[in-house]
């Protein structure tokens, strides 16, 4: 399988890049002009791009492609729309392209409270988490509209708070809905999830949580 990666630079990106070498197929990692990416493989081509606001340049990178990941989020409160704004770019990409296969990751406060979650993290914990991100969440939702709107098989992949521990591939899943008490999960394990969902077609148009 031929896969494009967006974000490839970034915490789970990088990892989707790696783990998907790693595991036989063929990738093309998207990452900015100014950003260094030092990657080396047999498998892997690297497209350099001014941004991911114009879906034009970003077309380049899905010729032969089975499937999009998108790592793509914002690192801080200060980056405005990022999610949205690059998700919709490589939307129309696809659209163009004739690439159906996309899965984004978004983050786990976007998902429904489960019915049986703690009365502490449904009345202080989560409000608190939704409050504090407001602005990052915002664009998230818009970012997950767009493409729940889209005409691509779509699967988004919500987990709670990262980290940079090592891949365990052992971790908690809820197709349509949220992780009860899951407070963390590393960048590994998402970018580990992002691929096992590629060849689930029970993820398709489709949420998917997940933590510890």
């Amino acid at each position: 399988m031929r896969i494009t990666v967006f974000g490839a630079t970034g915490g789970i990106g990088g990892h989707v890049v790696r783990q998907a070498l790693d595991a036989g197929h063929k990738v093309t990692a998207v990452v900015r002009k100014s950003s260094s990416f030092e990657v080396e493989h047999p498998s892997l081509e690297v497209v350099r791009v001014a941004g991911l606001d114009d879906p034009e340049p970003l077309r380049e990178a899905l010729d032969g492609s089975t499937a999009v990941i998108s790592g793509v989020g914002a690192r801080g409160r200060k980056d405005g729309p990022v999610a949205s704004r690059s998700t919709r770019s490589m939307l129309t990409a696809m659209e163009a392209a004739g690439v159906r296969r996309f899965v984004a990751v978004s983050a786990a406060p976007l998902g429904p409270i489960p019915a049986d979650e703690s009365f502490l993290n449904r009345r202080v914990v989560y409000p608190m988490i939704n409050a504090f991100a407001a602005d990052v969440y915002a664009d998230l939702r818009l970012m997950e509209a767009a493409i729940m709107s889209s005409a691509t098989d779509w699967t988004i992949v919500r987990p709670p708070k990262l980290n940079n521990k090592a891949l365990t591939g052992h971790y908690r899943t809820v197709v349509g809905g949220t992780v009860t008490k899951g407070y963390f999960i590393s960048r590994a394990d998402v970018a580990h999830l992002m691929l096992a969902v590629l060849d689930d077609p029970a993820t398709i148009d489709q949420p998917v949580g997940v933590s510890y």
